[in-house]
């Protein structure tokens, strides 16, 4: 962190700044100097990755202005006050107006440095923020299948190399990844995308109706067949058929199937007229249909007809690098649809979306941006996750020791970083509280207002 963050400190006094800038660099940051606040705001943006540190009296341009200033420019970049005795008032009003925190002169060393990286800490959350969500607002334009990993790269690069032939195409995946997505953008980016995309989910309807889906029929065909239908596969003619979940479609209509495919023409129930269709046909499956074992009473003939490009889409686990982009893809959507403005991303929240294993895929994380944004999500609910998850190097004391912090650091957000409430809320003595907060780390003044 301190390697990426520069701190700009300003101070009119020179000895100070150099002893206090030398103070900065041991610790490991990189530190801009100025004696002049004028000066310092002519360098600073919204995109500064950084923490500003500034004495409070100064001739020409004083801290306070210039804390006011840098509100206009970013209100979400750290502003550390150092003050006088004289000035404590002054700097308790600008913590009220929005500043991260006042260092009262004399301070110590250690102060200083722990204020900082905590403030750098903050900047590097928002930044990374500001960026996954601009992201995400140019992958919601023109990238629907959203990821920056490499595997991802490769999909899409795939799917526009195949998009504008007639080849069917096989989807493998988890439940929740994505493989009607995948579907959806080979209709899109096809020149078929003017015609249906017709979806149908093979597991979802019984063996007596999917006949009837699929092909269509005559009036009579059946009993309660009193209008003609026409089938998915003739609806789907001129565009491109989506069969989910195909491991699930009945033997009888597999061989129906197959005859599609090769001959590209239906025979509707209850009559003998045989029309000709022009679609494509891409099929998902949530097994590996390539493996005897998981194939089961899938036809073999109807597997290596469908077989001719296979894309395999990998689990959200195997890819976490794109969590945090999907995840703030989500939450936008879900701030739209829903009315509410996207809350601030926690580091535990943050560290929750790195560690679970997301069984559920993209279906599940997307869910749960939408639990996040309506403020019906807690931290605390992800217990087993946090336990267990992908954390089997750490020992159960660990994991407990781990958990604890997570609690006292959600708890004292929601209190606002109020000491007495939060004890209250915990349940605990007040002696073991502030233990407890020095055995993890954690300091209030992170969680209170205007934090």
């Amino acid at each position: 962190m301190s390697e990426a963050i520069t701190v700009l400190l300003i101070d009119d006094d020179k000895d100070l700044l150099r002893a206090t800038g030398q103070t900065l660099e041991l610790a490991g940051f990189h530190v801009a100097l100025s004696t002049s606040a004028e000066t310092a705001l002519s360098g600073l943006n919204a995109d500064f990755k950084g923490v500003v540190v500034s004495d409070i009296r100064m001739p020409g341009l004083d801290g306070l202005e210039m804390f006011h200033r840098i509100r206009s420019i970013d209100p979400e970049l750290p502003v550390i006050l150092m003050t006088g005795h004289g000035d404590i008032s002054m700097a308790v009003k600008a913590i009220q107006d929005g500043a991260y925190d006042f260092l009262a002169k004399p301070f110590a060393a250690e102060r200083l440095v722990q204020c900082v990286r905590r403030a750098a800490e903050k900047r590097a959350l928002v930044l990374e923020n500001r960026g996954l969500r601009k992201a995400a607002q140019q992958a919601e334009d023109g990238l629907p299948l959203i990821g920056q990993t490499p595997v991802m790269q490769r999909l899409r690069d795939m799917l526009r190399q195949i998009a504008d032939t007639d080849v069917d195409v096989l989807v493998t995946g988890e439940t929740g990844t994505g493989k009607e997505v995948v579907a959806s953008l080979l209709h899109q980016w096809s020149r078929r995308s003017r015609g249906h995309f017709v979806a149908l989910n093979c597991g979802a309807l019984p063996e007596q109706v999917i006949e009837s889906e699929l092909f269509g029929h005559e009036p009579g065909a059946f009993t309660g067949a009193q209008k003609k239908r026409i089938g998915r596969i003739e609806h789907a003619s001129g565009g491109t058929l989506f069969l989910d979940e195909i491991e699930s479609m009945p033997p009888s209509s597999q061989i129906q199937m197959l005859r599609v495919l090769e001959m590209r023409e239906v025979t509707p129930l209850g009559t003998n007229e045989i029309r000709p269709v022009d679609l494509r046909v891409v099929a998902a499956s949530k097994v590996d249909l390539g493996d005897p074992g998981q194939r089961k009473g899938f036809r073999d003939d109807l597997y290596y007809r469908l077989n001719v490009v296979t894309l395999s889409i990998p689990p959200l686990r195997e890819r976490r690098d794109d969590v945090p982009l999907l995840f703030n893809y989500f939450a936008e959507r879900a701030s739209r649809r829903f009315g509410r403005s996207v809350p601030p991303l926690s580091s535990a929240v943050a560290r929750y979306l790195r560690d679970h294993d997301w069984p559920g895929n993209v279906r599940e994380l997307a869910h749960l941006a939408e639990r996040f944004v309506l403020g019906v999500w807690q931290l605390s609910q992800a217990l087993p996750s946090v336990l267990v998850g992908s954390q089997q190097d750490l020992t159960l004391p660990e994991r407990l020791e781990r958990y604890e912090a997570e609690i006292i650091r959600e708890t004292l957000k929601s209190c606002r970083g109020n000491v007495q409430e939060t004890i209250a809320t915990l349940g605990i003595p007040r002696k073991t509280f502030y233990d407890k907060m020095q055995r993890h780390g954690i300091v209030r003044s992170d969680f209170a207002i205007g934090d």
